[in-house]
């Protein structure tokens, strides 16, 4: 049963991973889906011809969330090519892990320009094109709750300052009747962390569950959060991540 027909969404950074399965399943639940990407053209068109194949309309751009005009204007240009926008999933994202003591200042510069300027800069243009039953969905990270070992300083540090945002946005936009939720995945299998790569069985080791999500798991949080089930759930942090915080 779809249960998103005649919305428009934007899903940021969507060319692959957990993005790429979120805009798919979105399509799938009968939503006009634009995405942005950085690289990877060839994979962005797959994925906007999988949406068009799920009979929906697929929109991609090349934006880079660290830059100030593409993050904001994504929006922009998403809302008035679909006519409207219902969703934003702000998932957009990088992480460098490495030691404290390593990090050049150009790391904490890019990592907090893409994961929260970037982020906070969509919502604030998606806000400001939104009506009555708007969505933002932010992507987190266990990281938040739980960090396991060294090296996570900046990757959780940034993912962290999504929380506060999640809720100021909540309250902020609810008596205009839209809802902000932060999804928190555990490990998952994608490009950038494979299930089967050097350190995927200490990643599993400290989930409830012993394994790595899916990118598809991640999605179907979302599309919950975006259909009308959701519509009473606003400024949750929903953490989809196996028991990694348990």
């Amino acid at each position: 049963m779809s249960t998103m027909n005649g919305k428009a969404v934007l899903v940021t950074g969507a060319s692959r991973g957990i993005g790429a399965a979120t805009a798919l399943r979105l399509a799938q639940e009968g939503a006009d889906v634009a995405f942005t990407y950085v690289a990877g053209e060839e994979r962005a068109k797959e994925v906007a011809a999988r949406i068009e194949a799920a009979g929906r309309k697929a929109l991609p751009l090349r934006a880079d969330a660290a830059d100030a005009g593409d993050a904001s204007g994504a929006v922009e240009w998403a809302a008035d090519a679909l006519g409207r926008l219902d969703v934003l999933v702000n998932n957009a994202g990088v992480g460098v892990i490495a030691p404290l003591d390593s990090l050049a200042l150009a790391d904490v510069d890019r990592v907090l320009a893409v994961n929260v300027r970037g982020a906070f800069l969509a919502a604030q243009a998606a806000a400001a094109r939104m009506e009555r039953g708007g969505r933002i969905i932010t992507i987190g990270s266990c990281m938040t709750a739980r960090v396991p070992g060294p090296g996570g300083t900046l990757y959780a540090m940034s993912k962290a300052a999504l929380t506060g945002l999640n809720r100021a946005l909540a309250r902020e936009l609810g008596e205009r009747g839209i809802t902000a939720n932060i999804v928190h995945p555990g490990p998952v299998d994608t490009d950038m962390n494979p299930a089967d790569g050097p350190y995927a069985p200490d990643q599993a080791s400290l989930t409830a569950l012993g394994r790595f999500g899916t990118a598809d798991e991640i999605a179907t949080a979302v599309a919950f959060l975006a259909g009308p089930g959701a519509a009473y759930v606003t400024g949750t942090e929903f953490s989809v991540d196996g028991g990694h915080a348990a």
